[in-house]
């Protein structure tokens, strides 16, 4: 991507689906450092493939940059494009994963996708690819397992 594709500092329409979602990705400026950046997706929201009723999770996704980081904004919307997409809550989690992993080629990168219960059953699903370098520190995701009231 260049920078006159960005979708940053321009005004841009919701995408329809993932698919026709626009994922940006810069040059990451230490690309010769080892650091983690984490992002977190509090209010998440997908369509169960089956029913159409709405699924809601926090998404955590952890990643060591190597050439490129992703654009916040591009993500923003990329996350807001599953919101009327159906699909089941480790095809949404993976997908998500795969989708950053191929755009950005980071040396380690996790997600973890903690989805409120559907049926009574909360689902967690996580997906990492790399290796975690050994000088890095990687914290807790923070979010509770869930426990019934």
């Amino acid at each position: 991507m260049t920078e006159t594709t960005l979708q940053l500092g321009h005004a841009s329409a919701l995408p329809q689906s993932p698919e026709e979602a626009q994922l940006d990705r810069v040059p990451n400026p230490h690309s010769d450092t080892d650091y983690l950046a984490r992002f977190t997706v509090p209010e998440f929201t997908s369509l169960c493939p089956v029913t159409g009723q709405p699924d809601f999770a926090i998404l955590v996704i952890d990643y060591v940059p190597g050439p490129w980081l992703v654009e916040s904004k591009s993500l923003k919307l990329y996350m807001h494009s599953f919101r009327n997409h159906g699909a089941f809550h480790e095809d949404c989690t993976v997908a998500i994963g795969k989708r950053l992993a191929d755009l950005l080629e980071p040396r380690y990168l996790r997600i973890g996708g903690y989805w409120y219960p559907r049926g009574g059953i909360p689902i967690d699903v996580f997906w990492q690819t790399g290796e975690l370098p050994k000088n890095l520190w990687l914290p807790d995701q923070g979010v509770a397992p869930y426990r019934a009231r």
